[in-house]
């Protein structure tokens, strides 16, 4: 699904953390005139999320922006202990948006402890059908027997055994 006119480049929310997600959504609201509209709160969004994460790098790795509006910043934190290691920064985070331009007078802490528990997504296993075996042991049967590809060699031979065991 391609919502991009030929003139136009896939635009990053900086400060996401996926580049995929962050250019179909991008494009998603492009594609809507009423949604378009929301693509500079979005990119406002991003651009916080960046310099919250440039402000404290190790600390914010978990953190999200949930609102920024009047000045007063909200930010989603995984843990209370993160919450309260955070809370000694506020100072700092505060004064650096305010450096970097960010009208902010509060900033508010919201435990959310569901983004802590999410998986981590799950790795795809590759599965070749019996002709893609059979042609990995062919090509490991038929190449030249040398220095140069015995590692290669080995390497497709163990494919071919493991892909064989299921």
């Amino acid at each position: 699904m391609q919502f991009l006119s030929r003139n136009q480049r896939p635009v990053h929310i900086f400060g996401t953390r996926n580049n995929q997600t962050s250019h179909g959504a991008t494009d998603f609201l492009r594609a809507n005139e009423r949604l378009a509209a929301l693509l500079p709160a979005a990119m406002r969004m991003g651009r916080l999320q960046g310099d919250c994460a440039a402000a404290l790098p190790a600390m914010f790795e978990h953190c999200d922006v949930i609102s920024f509006s009047d000045g007063a910043l909200v930010l989603a934190v995984p843990s209370s202990a993160l919450a309260a290691r955070l809370k000694q920064q506020l100072m700092k985070l505060q004064a650096t948006l305010q450096q970097r331009g960010w009208q902010v007078d509060s900033i508010k802490l919201k435990v959310q402890v569901t983004r802590a528990l999410t998986p981590e997504p799950l790795l795809r296993k590759l599965e070749l059908p019996p002709l893609a075996v059979d042609a990995f042991e062919q090509l490991g049967e038929t190449l030249e027997q040398s220095p140069q590809n015995e590692k290669l060699i080995a390497a497709i031979r163990s494919l071919a055994a493991k892909r064989r065991q299921g």
